[in-house]
């Protein structure tokens, strides 16, 4: 039965035919005519049939007389990624002045530079015909959204590319729309956080939320404070002069940078360099685990002020931006209710729980921050009634508590259904909106308290390897969500716009595509990873924190170049098997069961390649998966064939389901689901 089968359907015959079922090229979609626009914009007029061609003529006039530097790096980077996606040889490799160039093939105008602040004009103008591109904007930040417009419409008609004629008026619904990257848990060197904001720039994100301390670790260098980069970094932080670099080259794409030092919970790395801060007299260590600790700030000693103040005094140079992020979340004040001095002091005060203790700790940090003329804002546990009403709500506990500060006067961010560490779909993600449904408790006015939302990257497990592949694609759908009109909602329709920009992410440096080969050679013991691509199509990473289950499956020095680490959420070959059977369930038509015939084929196909393979300690539990999966494979393809099976069969096929719905080695099998409706339409002989 193997032998015929391998002979009949080669094994790349059978990948390319689902390959090309399931989403074509990205180069067909260029030849169709679809606009592949990822946020969509919120007007877009098609003028005529017209077409601009691309050619070494190509030419940028700026029709300002000053150009800025924003705008002059923009407009450098676009010709680059021009002339690499087409592998034209531009004559003109860099904008220059309307008096200096006359009769160019794209005019860029605009008023004025860009502040990087809350509520800044980044709506733009986007004009093309068949002589020429025309964009405006208020600000040269408009510009830069503008040219990520202009460069996703390129399109390839056989050897020629051109950019079709139309008419863009663009702006954003929320002016927050952020991600946050955790440093703390795994170390990011600045490239990585560099090629991320690129990213996403091209996306059209403006918010950089830099978490930079927690339990496992304190990431920048406090000059005045040199045990947090003795002491509490594992020799991984910024220097200053990173930390600028980084604020600058965000600064160069429209995009703020937001600090947070989390504060007085998730405070390990804080006493490790420095217990005197601490609520309790112990010995401190980083933490490798992950999870919520005891270890707090003591909020009545003087000299947790004293640092802090060090440590506020160094930061807000380095961040021009108006908020400061401290934190707040998950202090359960253990250590409080076990110093004997904080109990007296919080009797003295009147001071009646550790959330009101806290209330009292974060008005002194308050005090420090305004300062500086600095905004706090904080995760939504920082929410009392004594705080000011410029203080930022961040959510990550739901829509109910960002919409009950919103009531309570405060602007407010959604992080609740955005936590891309949990490895939920795409359309979770892209469903949730920060607005709520049309039943929302607020008034028009208490709406306008919301500016936006923010993806979260926490990094318990994610390594600078791993990082981008769980970061995109799955926050451009995210960074939809924030840029359109709410009415943009159809998630097919955005998936398919997005599936050509996710390839050329590429071109920015993101590995999300690139590192799934590297780490199944890691796997293998390099030898031929083809099976366990195959694999990793329909495997998926465990959802939520059951991978981690306590916190403690995994230290922060753990290996995470393992078969789980080069699996991703909206595994495709599960989606495109689970669609064609819920499309079979209900027409019966052929062709729907020709396809689901070439994946049953394809995986059997595929434990045999695997069969092959030299076992490696990694490799060994996913050999039983693999075996499991081709024989329910088979079974199934009986029935599509023969339209019946026996009882025997029915019983082992159902056995195998059972087996196939426990994890291995923190991954489940996505396409299980469609193998449950089909088998769920057996008839036995």
């Amino acid at each position: 039965m193997h032998t015929n089968i391998k002979k009949k359907f080669p094994l790349w015959s059978i990948q390319l035919q689902l390959m090309l079922l399931l989403v074509g090229s990205a180069n067909a979609q260029s030849n169709s005519g679809i606009l592949n626009l990822v946020p969509w914009p919120q007007e877009v007029r098609t003028k005529n049939q017209g077409r601009l061609y691309v050619d070494e003529n190509f030419t940028i006039q700026l029709q300002n007389q000053v150009m800025s530097p924003r705008i002059k790096l923009a407009t450098t980077k676009f010709l680059r990624r021009l002339a690499g996606r087409t592998g034209i040889f531009i004559d003109n490799g860099f904008a220059q002045l309307a008096t200096t160039l006359p009769n160019a093939q794209m005019e860029i105008n605009y008023d004025r530079q860009g502040r990087l602040e809350l509520f800044e004009d980044e709506s733009y103008t986007l004009e093309i015909n068949s002589q020429k591109i025309r964009l405006e904007a208020s600000t040269d930040i408009g510009i830069v959204r503008g040219i990520e417009t202009l460069l996703q419409l390129l399109h390839r008609e056989e050897d020629r590319f051109y950019f079709p004629s139309h008419q863009i008026e663009d702006a954003p619904r929320f002016p927050w729309r952020g991600l946050m990257i955790d440093v703390s848990r795994h170390f990011y060197p600045v490239q990585v956080l560099k090629r991320n904001l690129d990213a996403m720039a091209a996306f059209k994100m403006n918010v950089f939320h830099w978490h930079l301390t927690d339990d496992q670790g304190f990431r920048v260098d406090i000059h005045s404070r040199p045990k947090f980069r003795e002491l509490a970094s594992d020799g991984q932080y910024y220097t200053q002069e990173q930390i600028r670099e980084v604020v600058a080259y965000a600064s160069d794409l429209g995009i703020r940078v937001v600090p947070e030092i989390d504060i007085p919970g998730h405070a390990t790395s804080w006493l490790v360099a420095y217990p005197e801060m601490a609520s309790k007299d112990t010995i401190y260590t980083l933490e490798r685990f992950a999870g919520i600790f005891d270890p707090t700030l003591n909020p009545i000693k003087p000299i947790t002020y004293e640092i802090l103040k060090d440590v506020i005094d160094e930061l807000v140079p380095l961040f021009p931006d108006k908020y400061f992020h401290i934190g707040g979340d998950e202090n359960e004040g253990k250590h409080w209710n076990e110093n004997k001095e904080i109990q007296r002091f919080m009797k003295k005060n009147n001071i009646k729980d550790n959330h009101e203790m806290q209330a009292y700790f974060n008005l002194k940090v308050l005090k420090m921050l305004q300062n500086h003329n600095k905004i706090m804002m904080g995760w939504d546990e920082i929410m009392v009634p004594s705080l000011p009403k410029d203080v930022v709500i961040h959510s990550w506990r739901g829509i109910e508590n960002m919409e009950k500060a919103a009531q309570s006067g405060y602007k407010t961010i959604l992080s609740k259904g955005y936590y891309i560490d949990l490895m939920h779909s795409m359309q979770k993600h892209y469903q949730n909106d920060p607005m709520g449904d049309k039943h929302s408790v607020l008034s028009e006015e208490e709406k306008k308290n919301i500016l936006g939302g923010e993806a979260t990257m926490w990094s318990e497990l994610v390594t600078p390897q791993t990082i981008d592949s769980r970061i995109w694609p799955r926050t451009a759908a995210i960074a939809e969500r924030l840029w359109s009109a709410k009415e943009i909602d159809d998630y097919l329709n955005m998936r398919h716009r997005l599936e050509p920009n996710n390839q050329y992410l590429e071109e920015l440096g993101i590995t999300h595509i690139r590192n799934r080969d590297v780490i199944l050679r890691n796997v293998t013991a390099y030898q031929d990873i083809t099976s366990l691509i195959t694999l990793s199509k329909v495997c998926e990473p465990l959802k939520a924190y059951t991978r981690n289950k306590g916190g403690i499956e995994y230290k922060s020095f753990s290996p995470f170049a393992r078969f789980v680490d080069a699996c991703n959420v909206d595994a495709i070959d599960a989606i495109g098997f689970n669609t064609a059977a819920k499309a079979y369930s209900k027409s019966k038509k052929d062709t729907d069961k020709q396809k689901l015939l070439q994946y049953l084929q394809l995986w059997q196909e595929n434990n045999l390649r695997m069969q092959q393979l030299e076992v490696t300690n990694m490799l060994k539990p996913l050999l039983p998966l693999s075996a499991n999966l081709a024989k329910t494979a088979l079974l199934l393809q009986k029935q599509l064939q023969n339209n019946t099976i026996s009882n025997k069969e029915k019983k082992d096929l159902q056995q195998l389901l059972q087996t196939l719905k426990m994890a291995v080695d923190d991954i489940e099998l996505a396409c299980l689901p469609g193998l449950e409706m089909l088998a769920n339409q057996l008839k036995t002989n």
